[in-house]
């Protein structure tokens, strides 16, 4: 079997945290992937767990050597996806790559042959906005423009190989177990 790069994706609030945790801990056969960040490390974050902590200086090296597949920046920090870390680790194991939807299709470009794009989707805007302002970290307007942001990233599940709807993240993962083994098992 070969290993393969499982891109998920999906809107704040719809679960995707916890369905990588959960397949994490049911698969030993996967590993997740380690972004680099320019930000300083939190405390308790481990370089090299957490995050790659770089400098600025060294990102754009990176970017200039094209050993990123993707990357953004937010609030002055950037982040990205070490090209040559998930290469390495594709030799041992399936990658699971935790990424919005502008950066997946960039991966999904770059590496045609070993990316399975998984678009995790909630069971309704109803039920996804009721998560996110159950969470009550942002206001009115806030919320809005989240949902204008939803309504975006789920336009763009037709361009993936696959969409779950989380109405239940255990049985969520067990899918997407399945569609892991059976993207394994294809030959290229």
């Amino acid at each position: 079997m070969r290993n393969i790069l499982v891109v998920i994706s999906g809107p704040s609030g719809v679960g995707k945290g916890t369905i990588v945790k959960l397949l994490l801990d049911a698969d030993k056969s996967l590993v997740e992937s380690v972004s680099c960040t320019t930000r300083a490390p939190r405390a308790g974050e481990e370089n090299g767990k957490d995050y790659f902590f770089i400098s600025k200086e060294e990102f754009s090296d990176r970017i200039a050597a094209n050993d990123f597949l993707e990357y953004d920046e937010h609030f002055g920090n950037f982040y990205g996806t070490p090209r040559s870390f998930v290469e390495r680790q594709l030799k041992e194991k399936s990658v699971i790559l935790e990424i919005e939807v502008v950066g997946a299709l960039n991966v999904k470009r770059l590496m045609p042959s070993s990316a399975v794009l998984i678009m995790v989707a909630p069971p309704s805007m109803e039920e996804l906005e009721k998560r996110l302002s159950g969470r009550g970290s942002e206001g009115d307007e806030e919320l809005k423009t989240r949902m204008q942001r939803v309504r975006y990233e789920l336009d763009q599940a037709p361009l993936y190989d696959y969409v779950i709807v989380n109405d239940d993240s255990r049985e969520t993962m067990r899918k997407i177990r399945e569609i892991i083994r059976r993207e394994k098992e294809k030959t290229i």
